[in-house]
This record gives structure tokens, C-alpha cells and sequence, in this order.
């Protein structure tokens, strides 16, 4: 019932509004957003709310069986959660000398915020605020301009390959751009997907949902790399290969995004262009032309008498000046005839009368 009247509310608005393209186009796809998120909530209200149920009730079971079994009091039993929930993160070594540092560093700066380790000082949490008012823009800056250096290698080799396919058209679409980045992604996802699975131990699944929740910069934090064994500090090859997937796979997915931004950008372009060629086109249509005589006459583009004239009458729609040679005292078959059939356009040639153009 609530999605209906929100419905039927979109679609009075929009019969009731008269709006331009852009601005049509601009409230489609917010309201698209708004139903695309009522459509995930209810999707993962129905996947996760049940699961979500018996998991708590049996870990409330479990802690009942254990302070029972072990006769520990409230109290005792909140101190060991807190112990070992602020122990989980040490378990892959210091999480804050330098190889540590360096993959928060990067975490922050792609924006994917895993939430694995945070700053706890007041001076790290403070320069942790300004390093990255500075480092994200500096990182949007640089993926955007490796996807655009990718997209220019991905068209030098779609032409060649058109080029030697013999296609009968070889320059590279936007579309071909597209499937190429996509492609790519997929590639590096699942490699890296293979990956993870062997050094983390993850099912393959589970490594291809932490590899696309990485490189869309979601970052749940739920899977993490290069937390176990004391792995920042023992597996210095695994660290740089984890460092090198996430910088690569980001320009990669930049790219895609450079493509749909263009895209836009370019749509938006075009609707401006096309509505202030209409609106340069209505402004001549309704420009109006006057005669400077006794009787001020004016008539617009089309050649329709406008106001104040002696010649109109019910008919003045069909009033025109012909732009053919019948002023100059030959009669034209073809023009169309005057409200007043007295009236000849010798009388306005012999009249000394000149044409101008009136301000609008």
C-alpha cells in the first residue's frame, strides 16, 4: 500500500510539472535510487532477518551454557569479550609499524575504510582527519588518471585488432571500451579471487566477495587480508602482492567509471545544446518585423500580422508578406492573398516607407 501511493505520487507530480530534459532526467534517476534501495531492503530483509534471529538466540544459549557451566559472573564474562574482541586484531602481528602502517595508509587513501585497525590516540585519530582530506582527493585524482591512460591502451588495441579482423569500421566505441574494462575487471577479481582462497584459506566464494567488496570500496571489514599469522609481518611477498591487487584493481574499476562519467557528462552536453538550439529557434519564430508607416503594422517570422493593422480581419491567421518579387509590381500566383483584397503592394513600394527590425 505504501509503495502504490508512492507511486501514484511520482507519477502526479510528474503530469503536473513541465520541466527540461536534464531536470526529467535528474528526478528519474533519484526516484530509479529510491526504488532500487526499497527493492535491496526488502531483498535482504528477507535473505538475512531470519538467519539474523537464530544466530542470536543461539549465541545467547551458548553464553547462558557457559556461565552456568563455568560459573562465571556478568560481569567476568563482558571483561572476556572485551579482551578478546580487542585481541582479534594483533593476531596478525603490530598492526602499526611500518608494513601495518603503510596498508591502513592505503586503505584510507582508496577510501574502502575495512575498519580492521583504527587510530586510538588523539594525535593519530586527528592526523588521520587530515591525512585524509588531502590523501583521497590525491588518490581520486591518480585512479582517474590511470583509467584514462588504460582506456587509451585499451583503444590503441581494439583498433589494431579491428585493423586486422579487416572490420568496416575500426575506431574504438565507447561500448568496446566498456567491454574491454569489464573484462579486465572480471579477470583480475577471480585471479585474485584464486589467490586469497590459498593464502587465507577462504572458500573461493567467499574470496571473490572479499575481492569485489575491496574494489568497489565498500570495505565491510568482515574479510580482511593479511590478518592471520602474523602474515604483515612473516610474508612480506603476500603483503606486496595484496597492496599491488588492490592499487591495480581500483585503476581498473576507475576506468569503468571514467567511461559511465563521460558518458553522462557527454548526454548532458548534448540536452543542453539541443535545448538552447530550441530555444534560439522559438525566440526567431516569435521575433516580429514592423513597417515605420501611419498605421504601425507588425508581423513575426512567419509573416503573421501581429497587432494594430488596418488589413486584418477574422481571417488575419492567414495574413502573410510574401518574400517573392511581387513587390516590385509583378503580380506572384503563388503567394498567398492579403486579408484586404484592395490592397496592392505597389502602394507600399511607392509609399517611402522603410523596414526595420523591432526589439523584442
Amino acid at each position: 500500500m505504501l509503495i502504490d501511493s508512492y507511486f501514484n505520487y511520482i507519477i502526479e507530480f510528474l503530469t503536473q510539472c513541465s520541466m527540461k530534459r536534464q531536470n526529467v532526467r535528474t528526478l528519474s534517476l533519484v526516484v530509479c535510487t529510491f526504488t532500487y534501495l526499497l527493492i535491496g531492503a526488502a531483498v535482504f530483509d528477507s535473505l538475512e532477518s531470519e538467519f539474523e534471529a537464530k544466530r542470536y538466540d543461539f549465541l545467547q544459549t551458548l553464553k547462558k551454557n557457559f556461565i552456568k557451566k563455568y560459573n562465571v559472573s556478568s560481569e567476568d564474562f563482558r571483561m572476556m569479550e572485551i579482551v578478546i574482541i580487542e585481541n582479534k586484531p594483533h593476531k596478525a602481528g603490530p598492526q602499526w609499524k611500518f608494513a601495518g602502517a603503510f596498508y591502513f595508509a592505503t586503505v584510507v587513501l582508496a577510501m574502502i575504510g575495512y575498519g580492521h585497525s583504527t587510530p586510538v590516540t588523539i594525535g593519530g585519530k586527528a592526523f588521520c582527519m587530515a591525512y585524509a582530506m588531502v590523501g583521497i582527493p590525491l588518490g581520486l585524482v591518480m585512479f582517474q588518471s590511470i583509467g584514462e591512460r588504460l582506456n587509451k591502451f585499451a583503444s590503441v588495441i581494439i583498433r589494431r585488432a579491428k585493423r586486422y579482423l579487416q572490420c568496416a569500421h575500426t575506431e574504438a566505441t565507447e561500448m568496446n571500451l566498456m567491454l574491454a574494462t569489464g573484462m579486465l575487471s572480471s579477470i583480475i577479481i577471480t585471479t585474485g579471487a584464486a589467490v586469497f582462497s590459498r593464502y587465507e584459506g577462504w572458500s573461493y566464494f567467499d574470496s571473490f566477495y572479499y575481492c569485489f567488496v575491496t574494489l568497489t570500496t565498500i570495505g565491510f571489514g568482515d574479510y580482511v587480508a593479511l590478518q592471520n599469522d602474523q602474515a604483515l609481518t612473516n610474508k612480506p611477498g603476500y603483503v606486496a602482492l595484496s597492496l599491488v591487487f588492490i592499487l591495480f584493481g581500483l585503476a581498473v574499476v576507475a576506468a569503468s567509471i571514467n567511461l559511465l562519467v563521460l558518458r553522462f557528462m557527454t548526454m548532458q552536453a548534448e540536452d543542453a545544446k539541443r535545448d538552447e538550439q530550441d530555444a534560439q529557434n522559438l525566440a526567431a519564430a516569435n521575433q516580429p518585423v514592423t513597417f515605420d508607416t501611419e498605421h504601425s503594422t507588425s508581423y513575426n517570422m512567419q509573416g503573421k500580422l501581429l497587432s494594430n493593422s488596418n488589413y486584418t480581419n477574422e481571417f488575419d491567421e492567414t495574413a502573410s508578406i510574401c518574400s517573392c518579387t511581387c513587390l516590385g509590381g509583378t503580380r506572384c500566383m503563388n503567394h498567398e492573398p492579403f486579408a484586404d483584397p484592395d490592397f496592392r503592394p505597389t502602394d507600399i513600394i511607392a509609399s517611402n516607407l522603410s523596414l526595420k527590425r523591432a526589439s523584442v
